[in-house]
């Protein structure tokens, strides 16, 4: 078969893939987009958007057994999982034919089937109809990455679970533990507690979320407690003995092992790259720990090749893979962009109470040599939150004393998922303290509490 030749192939066509596709097919280049899967990837299929989907039903039904505080009245509150999950996939279902769509529509010739690397600008992709041989000068590898699995913890679909499966249900947990607390393992343990499972979660760190700044954990680790979360810190699963309908934790804290039963457990203990069968090592690509090495321009070292995503390694947020599948495509085409800098990248969380961070944490900032200002303020102060009825969360704001600079912003409370991008967007624009004290915040918002935390840090709220 002859082969057929592009400017640039991407392999992968998640958030970073066919982001680089469609960015490159903009500026003129001849684009192929591989994906042995789903349109779309983990993030739109398996990840992001159906886990925001579940989530939001748990948060309605966290608001209808509140309802008397609203002065409302809802009785018999139910759910009914299947139509729960029949709705998180349909959006994800939506979302994956758009991505079909925009390829479509910006001539990105797409594929379905598995992408080896055969050596320098050769791609060969076997497909249900054979095998196509592709050339082209530049290859993008934006693989993405899965879950990773520990000896002994490994993951059945049936009696433990990974993010696939808890996707997807076939039962109500009743019993449940979650291993791991970082984003995902939290926001299922969030959403399945919230509709009635038992849920423990175990974390190996010393304290939950431990990305996070160390305030903004204990002040979600207080509340998920107050909701009756059960969390175990500097804890460790050493094995899981599966039985009938039931498994058995072998569970070790300072030093002591206890056993519990669970009749679901869901393992998220981080991931690990999709480097395999990809033909990498062989044209000189350089692995390590699962990722592919890169420069801060995603380039691998072998030339004609870069890896952008969770492929190349933290933080593994799609809105990071995103910005590089847009900075590669621009450099292929001769342009000359800017890096994408890892610290002015928001993470979220979306459990109840939410959680975003941007920027160095306070610990990071004194460890980095920085004499910092710090400001907080909490939700209790702001009227927008008392109306809502969301009265528990905090906004916390770190600076460079000497330079007014924003180093850092964490939050924990209603919506902070989306009042983070503010901070966000001062980073970007080297924002200092008194550009955002001089910046009118709309009253009466949430966002007020982002104005407030400034001021706090040098001494100056209003409001507390």
């Amino acid at each position: 078969m002859a082969s057929q030749s592009f400017d640039m192939i991407v392999i992968g066509a998640g958030p970073g893939g066919y982001v680089a596709a469609i960015r490159g097919a903009q500026l003129g280049l001849k684009v192929a987009c591989v994906e042995r899967e789903h349109m779309g990837g983990i993030c739109l299929n398996w990840g992001c958007i159906p886990t925001k989907a579940l989530l939001r039903t748990s948060e309605i039904f966290h608001y209808m057994h509140r309802a008397k505080e609203y002065g409302l009245s809802a009785e018999k509150i139910d759910f009914d999982l299947d139509a729960v999950v029949k709705r998180s996939r349909g959006v994800a279902k939506q979302l994956n034919s758009g991505v079909t769509h925009l390829l479509k529509k910006n001539k990105v010739t797409s594929m379905m089937g598995d992408a080896t690397i055969t050596g320098k600008g050769k791609v060969s992709v076997k497909t249900e109809k054979g095998t196509e041989e592709l050339t082209a000068k530049n290859i993008v590898v934006a693989t993405g990455a899965r879950a990773r699995e520990l000896p002994g913890l490994e993951a059945d679909g049936d009696l433990v679970w990974t993010y696939k499966a808890a996707l997807e249900p076939k039962r109500m947990p009743k019993k449940l533990l979650v291993i791991g607390s970082g984003a995902i393992g939290i926001e299922f343990a969030s959403f399945y507690h919230t509709l009635g499972a038992d849920t423990t979660v175990v974390e190996v760190m010393d304290r939950i979320l431990p990305v996070e700044d160390e305030e903004i954990s204990k002040f979600a680790k207080k509340q998920f407690e107050k909701q009756g979360l059960k969390i175990r810190e500097k804890t460790m699963v050493k094995q899981l003995d599966r039985g009938k309908g039931k498994v058995t934790a072998h569970i070790e804290q300072n030093g002591k092992t206890t056993t519990e039963e669970f009749d679901t457990v869901i393992s998220a203990v981080g991931i690990v790259g999709n480097v395999e069968g990809l033909g990498l090592e062989e044209v000189g690509v350089k692995v390590e720990k699962t990722h592919v090495v890169t420069d801060p321009m995603c380039r691998t070292g072998v030339e004609g090749i870069y890896a952008i995503g969770d492929v190349a390694g933290a933080p593994w947020l799609a809105h990071k893979a995103s910005h590089e599948g847009v900075m590669v495509a621009e450099l292929i085409a001769g342009g000359h962009p800017h890096a994408v800098d890892p610290d002015s990248i928001a993470g979220c969380t979306y459990c109840h109470p939410q959680v975003a961070s941007v920027g160095m944490t306070e610990a990071q900032a004194k460890e980095a040599g920085y004499k910092i200002k710090v400001g907080r303020f909490p939700f209790i102060g702001n009227g927008k939150a008392i109306a809502l009825g969301e009265p528990e969360g905090m906004v916390k704001t770190v600076f460079d004393e000497k330079t007014g600079a924003l180093l850092g912003a964490h939050m924990v409370g209603a919506e902070v998922t989306e009042l983070i991008q503010g901070y966000v967007v001062g980073r970007q624009l080297e924002t200092t303290e008194e550009d955002l004290m001089n910046t009118v915040f709309p009253h009466p918002t949430l966002s007020e509490m982002m104005h407030e935390s400034v001021l706090d840090a040098w001494g100056r709220a209003i409001h507390y």
